[in-house]
């Protein structure tokens, strides 16, 4: 079996002219601002549901919905 081992010096992925480069710093804020915004929603999923009280809802029903029907309302 042969063993092919491709030295690749650290931290050197692409060469310095493309990191410096306008469309690199243009994609390097998207995908910034894209990791915000999915950590954003991911916090607010976990965050329990705040409802706002209002005057429909369960005060608005003159009668109950319950399986018996003599069930205080």
């Amino acid at each position: 079996m042969m063993n092919l081992i491709v030295q690749i010096p650290r931290g050197i992925i692409l060469p310095e002219s493309v990191l410096l480069s306008d469309w690199f710093a243009v994609l390097a804020s998207f995908v910034a601002i894209n990791t915000v915004l999915y950590l954003v929603l991911g916090l607010a999923k976990l965050l329990p549901v705040i409802r706002i009280r209002s005057a429909r809802g369960r005060e608005r029903r003159s009668e109950t919905r319950n399986i018996d029907p003599e069930a205080s309302v």
